[in-house]
Order: structure tokens, then sequence, then C-alpha cells
């Protein structure tokens, strides 16, 4: 038996599992960031405020809410299939802790590796100077959390551009017609912010974009 499944095989003592604890703890906000959903969700809602122009409306803390609560029901399958995988069968004393954290993790690293792009997983192979795996069960989760989080924010950038052309196509057109009728002192957003929010409304623009953010997880 090699040194790896003696380790697996052994249970953590109490004082070290306390540790493990505190720093997993510490470390949550992070890792719930970067292996979620969150990051993809915040930046493209952030891109529908600042293409709106309404300044701090709607609030960040409202932002963040909606963010977290669309994150929760995008994971909710794959944190059942975490639970189902890992925690049910240690509070069972079938496995111990680490065994457990280890099967937990693979349906996570297999959401993430479906949302991450090929040319992300190879430019951190290629850093680390290792060959590709042959399976997506071989990826680690230390290439794959920082390649999923690029591909996240390489997918939210793409998605905010399309959000903010048709608004930009409004100021533009706003700008235009104040500079042909002479009215060069009058800001444009004076003007351009009803108009964005009444064709917002009228398109029932926040259907639109939390539809469209849950079908691209999918």
């Amino acid at each position: 038996m090699n040194p790896t499944e003696i380790l697996q095989n052994q249970s953590l003592v109490p004082s070290l599992k306390i540790l493990l604890v505190l720093t997993a703890l510490a470390l949550l906000p992070a890792i719930a960031l970067t292996t979620t959903s969150f990051v993809r969700t915040i930046v493209v809602l952030s891109f529908v405020r600042q293409a709106l122009g309404a300044a701090q409306t709607p609030p960040n803390q409202v932002i963040i809410g909606l963010a977290l609560f669309m994150s929760l029901f995008t994971m909710q399958p794959v944190l059942e299939q975490m639970k189902s995988a890992g925690l049910d069968p240690y509070q069972h004393n079938e496995v111990t802790e680490i065994q457990a954290l280890e099967r937990a993790s693979v349906p996570l690293k297999r959401f993430m590796l479906r949302q991450t792009r090929e040319q992300d997983l190879e430019m951190f192979y290629k850093a680390t100077k290792t060959s590709l795996p042959q399976r997506p069960d071989d990826v680690s989760m230390r290439i794959a959390m920082p390649a999923f989080a690029v591909s996240e924010l390489t997918t939210a950038f793409q998605m905010g551009v399309l959000v903010l052309l048709p608004f930009m196509v409004v100021d533009l057109a706003v700008a235009s017609l104040l500079m042909s009728m002479g009215m060069m002192m009058v800001p444009p957003t004076m003007l351009s912010l009803p108009v964005k929010l009444l064709l917002f409304v009228l398109v029932d623009g926040w259907n639109l974009v939390v539809a469209s953010l849950l079908r691209s997880f999918t």
C-alpha cells in the first residue's frame, strides 16, 4: 500500500480537524466565489447596471444578493451530488474525512470543466510544463480552479458586450440628435437614461438577462 492510500484510510486527529475546519471557513468566501457560477452572474449584472447608466440603481447589495440566490439555484444539483458522494458516506462512517473530501470534489470539478474553455486549461498545463490529461477526471483541482475562473471572466465579458451594444446605440442616437438640434450644452444622459430605462422595461430586460444566465450554465 502506497503512502497516499495509507493517508486516505487514516482518520484525522481532533486538533487537526479543528485546524482544517478553521482554514476552510477562512477560505470559504474565496472558494465560493471562484468555483461556482457567482463570478459570471455578478459580472453580467454589473454590466447591465453600467449599460443602463443608472449609477447605483440597483444598489450593490441588491446586485450581490441576486447573484448569490442565482448561484445557489444554479449550483443546487451540484451541491446535491456533492452531498451524496461525500457527506452522506462520511456521516455513516463509511469513509474518512480525506476520502469524503475527494469524493465531494468530483461533481464540483465536473461542473467547472463543463464551463471551462480548452485553451484556458492548456494555458495552465503549459505553465506547469505537464502533459495534457487523457480524461476530464484526470484534471487536478489545482489546474481546474484557475482555468475555470479565467473562463468565467471571459464568458461574462462576452455576455456583457452583448448587453452594452444596444444601450450604446441609444446613447449615440441621442447624442447625434442633440448635436443636430444645436443643443450641445444638454447632457446626453439626461435624455438617454429615461429612454434606456423605458426600453429595458418594455422588453422585460431583467427576465431576459436572468434567463440568458441560467441557460448559459446548462
